[in-house]
């Protein structure tokens, strides 16, 4: 039988050529491995100092890539700004608005007058002559009226109210023209008037007088409106107000 010259038994080929092996890559260089290695902790730096940045106190602001309300520019009060149309940083109120828990319903208490028909048919302003009920005139009333007397009005009407304050003299002494002498709180003309009336000008003011509206709170107003009577009713008191034994003694002080 003649034997075929291509049947070998595998111990007789070479081993690479019965057994097939799946390709190897080549070593990666220990130069790219280190790199590597390098870049995957170098990464993990901004983490560390973005945790360290959120636990430690710095004085200088924060790094803002966003520029949103916490670093948008200022202005400072009574500044222009030509963002808007009427030239004012400060901006008004919306029209028809009213603060939560301001809309001061109560004529009386917030405003000294109501408005009413007059002949004409035209509203008109009509001054409450009581204190509102939710003003309670005590001595304690009394006593931080006359401490905010002293602050906001003896300045122009004096300590006694009759008009003789430190900025009403030192107009008079430089013979300004066009200085009005301060009124007389207990002259008649003043005494007359409703303490609605007398609240009101504390409020918004009286021909050359400016309101003090903005500064001095509501309670505060009345406060000063009760002391304002307390010191016309003590300069034009009767005669039987003064008790008995005083009577003398203050009859030789008014002399």
């Amino acid at each position: 039988m003649a034997h075929d010259t291509h049947d070998k038994t595998p111990s007789t080929l070479p081993y690479a050529t019965y057994e097939v092996h799946a390709p190897r890559l080549p070593r990666i260089p220990f130069i790219a491995v280190s790199v590597g290695l390098i870049a995957v902790v170098g990464s993990w730096i901004p983490l560390v100092l973005f945790a360290r940045a959120r636990v430690i106190t710095s004085p200088e602001p924060r790094v803002s890539f966003v520029q949103d309300m916490g670093t948008q520019p200022r202005y400072n009060a009574q500044q222009s700004s030509e963002v808007f149309e009427d030239g004012r940083a400060a901006r008004l109120p919306i029209p028809g608005t009213v603060a939560r828990g301001h809309l001061d319903e109560d004529d009386h208490y917030f405003h000294g007058f109501t408005r009413v028909k007059g002949e004409d048919g035209k509203p008109v302003a009509k001054f409450f002559d009581t204190f509102p009920e939710r003003v309670k005139v005590t001595p304690a009333l009394v006593k931080r009226g006359q401490e905010r007397f002293n602050i906001y009005c003896s300045v122009c009407h004096g300590l006694d109210g009759t008009g003789h304050g430190q900025v009403n003299e030192m107009a008079i002494d430089d013979k300004d023209p066009k200085w009005v002498p301060v009124a007389s709180l207990p002259s008649d003309a003043v005494r007359a008037r409703p303490v609605g009336h007398i609240y009101n000008t504390i409020n918004v003011g009286i021909r050359n007088m400016s309101g003090y509206g903005a500064q001095v709170p509501v309670a505060d107003r009345w406060a000063i409106v009760a002391y304002v009577r307390s010191l016309q009713y003590g300069q034009n008191a009767p005669e039987e107000a003064v008790p008995a034994d005083k009577r003398n003694s203050a009859q030789a002080a008014a002399k």
